[in-house]
């Protein structure tokens, strides 16, 4: 790796022709991956001009990354972009009782924004960061709306927007909005709040903010519509959302069948599964991108399938919380399209391969019905089929150089036959060693351009806590921190004595 730190500058795209080689490369041919070994990978301008043997041309420089896996750059279409409230959930039940939903008293003292528009834009810099750490390229945010007034607003991803052309990450985004917020009545007890015209603005305003940055930053930033939860949406923010993207061309992404408050609250809504209300109204097409699916009925399922809704497979949170997609390879049998998602810290996508591999494997009962190799096309291909980019997600001529470069001889990975079931069963986020995105090199060991992660971690460290420590006013009868999130062990602090 000395000769590529010499060649390679961060944040920059080198000029010329760069060849970049290792002991594994995944190529492309015939619409999917295939192993080269000590492949070669050519690029120029951003995009991909050679993926093979024995290059012929010249080129500007060459670099070897070693016992090492050239990939396509891994898709995440449910990446966190906030601090994670999730991981506080995990060990702290129920969740009703731990400000995961509004009270009424909250609500009724007038909810309000627990971060400064300063605090926003740094959270956002800081997880797109963690995105590339993890040889994450292209990425759709995902950000919690438990702590915010209502929804997401335009100055803070005007600096998302930013963040993602200053660090080099390749992003779908726009403001998340909602008609409608669950309220927390008695222990237990959550009801669904609707003030239906703040969606539409919500609406308006995610419009215009796509109009505007659409394109900026040679292309990197592109835009998606982001309703927040399907319980929390009215039929007619739907309806316009669905209009809307057709209008603009784009995607938009809508949470659904992923847990029983969901079910039963569009249930008692709707009189049905969220699907099948949708469905009843012509909203589901290859425009929508559903994460989690973890409730989806057999019918629920042979509507994504019939109407080409992509899902968004996120193992790690869903099993974190003991639920599971019912099954990862059933989906694939129907014939969905299966994209994947982080959804939390860390954003090892590595990891929920692994994950998804493994609960796949405990749904269907069987060891032989999913593959390494699917979740790893899922990661790449799927998410690629998901947004509508036949140039993303795989290595070869032509497509745009977004690539990630996963090491093989770290310390922590086993001897490999194969390099895709290593880097799943054994490897994780940290053996990345190398990232470009359109051609720029986005990471190199470890380091990003412009933005020192280490420091970062100490303000974000500091930020979390100022957000915890405000948790007692979104409560139910507003405990004291220590009994919300009480301590695994109990502590001993240094006595003055």
């Amino acid at each position: 790796m000395a000769h590529a730190m010499e060649s390679l500058s961060l944040g920059q795209r080198p000029e010329g022709r760069t060849l970049i080689t290792a002991s594994w490369v995944v190529g492309h041919k015939e619409g999917s991956h295939t192993l080269l070994r000590n492949g070669q990978v050519v690029f120029e301008n951003g995009a991909i001009l050679f993926v093979g043997h024995n290059f012929p041309g010249e080129v500007a420089r060459r670099i070897d990354f070693g016992n090492a896996v050239i990939s396509p750059g891994l898709i995440d279409l449910d990446a966190l972009s906030d601090l994670d409230t999730t991981i506080l959930g995990i060990d702290c039940h129920p969740g009703w009782a731990k400000g995961r939903v509004w009270p009424r008293s909250y609500v009724e003292a007038g909810p309000y924004e627990m971060y400064s528009q300063e605090e926003l834009a740094f959270q956002k810099r800081f997880a797109f960061g963690q995105l590339l750490l993890n040889g994450i390229t292209t990425a759709a945010p995902i950000a919690s709306l438990f702590y915010r007034e209502w929804g997401e607003t335009v100055a803070e991803f005007d600096a998302a927007a930013d963040a993602a052309g200053d660090l080099g990450l390749r992003v779908y985004l726009s403001p998340a909005y909602r008609s409608g917020g669950m309220v927390l009545e008695a222990p237990g007890k959550m009801v669904p709040v609707f003030d239906e015209e703040r969606g539409f603005q919500g609406l308006k305003d995610a419009v215009a903010y796509i109009e505007r940055q659409n394109g900026r930053h040679g292309d990197l930033v592109r835009g998606l519509l982001a309703p927040d939860r399907v319980e929390t949406s009215t039929l007619a923010l739907l309806q316009r959302t669905d209009a809307a993207a057709r209008d603009l061309g784009c995607k938009f992404r809508l949470h659904m069948a992923q847990g029983a408050m969901e079910v039963d609250t569009v249930r008692m809504l709707h009189g049905s599964t969220a699907p099948v209300w949708l469905a009843k109204h012509k909203l589901l097409s290859d425009r929508m991108i559903a994460p989690h699916a973890t409730n989806a009925t057999e019918e629920d399922l042979g509507l994504y399938a019939e109407n080409g809704v992509s899902i968004v497979h996120c193992p790690l949170v869903s099993a974190r919380s003991g639920s599971i997609l019912n099954s990862f390879s059933s989906c694939r049998k129907r014939g969905i399209n299966i994209a994947m998602g982080t959804d939390t810290t860390p954003p090892d996508m590595l990891m929920n391969l692994l994950t998804g591999l493994i609960t796949c494997r405990i749904s269907d009962h069987a060891p032989d019905r999913v593959r390494s190799a699917d979740l790893f096309d899922a990661a790449t291909l799927g998410g690629a089929k998901a947004l509508g980019r036949s140039d993303l997600g795989h290595l070869s001529a032509g497509a745009r150089a977004d690539i990630a470069v996963f090491s093989l001889d770290d310390a922590i990975m086993a001897p490999s036959v194969d390099p895709i079931t290593t880097l799943v069963v054994g490897g994780s986020g940290k053996v990345t060693r190398a990232v470009f995105v359109d051609g720029r090199v986005s990471m190199l060991d470890r380091q990003l351009a412009g933005f020192d992660m280490e420091k970062a971690r100490v303000q974000a460290q500091a930020q979390y806590d100022g957000l915890i420590a405000k948790y007692p006013e979104r409560s139910w009868n507003h405990p004291p921190v220590s009994e919300i999130f009480p301590p695994s062990y109990p502590i001993e602090v240094e006595s003055n004595g």
